[in-house]
Formats: C-alpha cells, structure tokens, sequence
C-alpha cells in the first residue's frame, strides 16, 4: 500500500508529484486524479479504481456519440497483411500521438488474432495487459482518457499465399488506406515485387477501383450500369443499332474506370495497370498478379453530424 503523509489536522497530503503520478497513469483530467486521491485518501491505487470506475461510466456515455474521425492504419510482415480503420470523434484526436499509437496496436494484435469480426476482437485479451482487460475493455479506458468515443469500426487481415507479398499505403496521415497481396504466378519470388506491389497499392488509393477484373463485377452491378447507358443512349434519338454501339462503348468505360487492370496506370496513363504489371513482370523473367485489394476511406458511410453552433450554445446555455 502507498504511504501516505499527514497534512493539518490528520488530514492526507496530496502532493503535486502524486497528482502528477496518477496523471500518467491514468491519463485523467488534473482535477479528476485530485479529486480521486482525496477520496481515497491519498492511497493511490484506490484511486486508480475510482477513476476506472468513473471513467468507464463516462465512456459509457461518450460511446454512442458519433465518430467518423480517427485513422486507416496496417500492418504487413511476409505472411500477414492488416488493414484496420479506428474512429474517434475529431480530427484533433485522430492525429494525436497516444490515439495513432493504440491504432498500430490494434494492427498488430489483429495480426495475430484469428477474429474474423469486430465483436469477436474486441472479446480478446490484451496482450500484456496486468489486469487481463479484453480489447473492448481497453477500448473503453481509452474512451476514458482520450475523453471521445473510439470505435475499431472494421479490419481486413490477409494471410499470404504462396509465393505471395503484402504492400499497405496509408494516404494524407490516415484518410486512406490500402492493402495490396501480390503472387508471382510463375518464376520465384522477388525484391522487384515488393516495389511493383507498393506501386498498385498507391494507384488503388488515387484511382478507387472497385474490382480487380471484368469478371469480378456482380451481376446486379453490370444490369445498373447498362440500364443506365442504354437510357442516355435511348435519349439520343439514334436508330437502334446505333443505341446498341453505344451502350457497348459505355459498359467498356465502365469496365475501365471500375476494374484495376483495365484503369490507366496512374504514373503512366498511355498503359493499363495490366499492362504495368506485364511490362513489370518481364523485367523479373515472372508473372505478377494481383489477387486482392482492400481499400478503407476513413469515415466513409458513416453520416457525421452537423450541428447549428448557435443552437448548441442556446442548449448549453440552458
């Protein structure tokens, strides 16, 4: 137990340095860890437990507030890639250093879990953890401290297949991020992959490609597409062998603007990323392809809040 010294009439001292201790520790307000120690008298690992307490109950309350904030982050070794989006509500958060910092420790715990949804990862210890609190738990004292609902929205984590890399693009500190599994399909694997691979992910990231081939685009989405072209086709007032030229002509754009290795290679658009991929390839005496993408826009679908700020500050005031 932590010794205590005595100030005026018996009552605790609590000092600047246990303040500051306690602050460290728990990552709570000044006046907060005061308070604590005071009701603890002065024992600071009561007070631990009071701002736990107290704390959980506040992120409680900040955990249905929205957050569309916060960072897209990876983690890539030679057999396993992670691409993992965590939320918070304000950019301010999103870019500082203790939220970026458990951000790379979901990735890496990821990395090693076998959780295929968020519900599951958050059911998992911690690693390390002294007091053994699962993922979600730790999520929750970060709540606390951080004083902002945090939220690890979604993840993808890849193992590699043979003769297989990895290469991750993380966009403008976080808005975007990417996750890249490459195979030499014939020939051996590498150094020259790991460049071509980190090339494809930053094109993903700047050109949003939804699928990797043609034969990839779902049926539901070819109807869409050609309905829609043959409507504006239609419009035209052409005869009707000339509507049917056109609808062809608008579903190979679609393809083009929709599949990766149909779209124009972003750092030489007089090829196609197929044709990057083949020149590529023949340097190495091999074939590359690309077997899957993830691609995270940092709070896409999540509709943020807009707020009048004369009417929230005629709420506060009341």
């Amino acid at each position: 137990m932590t010794q205590i010294a005595s100030g005026s009439e018996g009552r605790p001292q609590i000092t600047a340095a246990m303040v500051k201790q306690l602050r460290e520790q728990t990552g709570a307000g000044m006046m907060d860890v005061k308070s604590a120690l005071t009701e603890a008298g002065g024992d600071m690992e009561q007070a631990t437990i009071l701002l736990r307490k107290k704390g959980l109950a506040a992120a409680g309350k900040k955990a249905g507030r929205i957050a569309a904030e916060g960072a897209v982050t990876a983690f890539v070794s030679d057999s396993i890639g992670v691409l993992v989006e965590v939320n918070c509500e304000t950019d301010f958060v999103g870019r500082n250093e203790n939220f970026r910092k458990f951000a790379d420790e979901v990735a890496a715990i990821i990395a090693k879990s076998k959780a295929s949804s968020v519900e599951a990862l958050n059911s998992e210890p911690w690693p390390g953890d002294a007091e053994g609190q699962t993922v979600g738990q730790v999520t929750q004292s970060k709540i606390a401290s951080i004083k902002e609902n945090i939220a690890i929205r979604r993840f993808v984590r890849y193992e590699a297949a043979p003769n297989a890399v990895f290469s991750a693009y993380i966009h403008a500190g976080g808005r975007i991020g990417v996750l890249v599994e490459l195979v030499a399909t014939s020939g051996a694997k590498s150094a020259k992959m790991n460049e071509v691979a980190k090339d494809v992910a930053m094109h993903v990231a700047a050109a949003e490609p939804r699928f990797i081939r043609r034969d990839e685009v779902t049926q539901k989405d070819l109807d869409t597409e050609r309905e829609i072209a043959r409507d504006v086709a239609a419009k035209s007032g052409k005869p009707e062998n000339i509507v049917e030229k056109m609808v062809t002509g608008k579903m190979e754009k679609f393809y083009g603007e929709a599949c990766l290795l149909e779209q124009p290679y972003i750092r030489n658009d007089k090829q196609t990323v197929n044709e990057y991929l083949a020149s590529s390839a023949k340097e190495s005496g091999c074939e590359y392809t690309v077997t899957r993408f993830t691609r995270y826009k940092l709070g896409e679908g999540i509709e943020k809040k807009s707020d009048d700020f004369a009417a929230e500050v005629a709420s506060f005031m009341k």
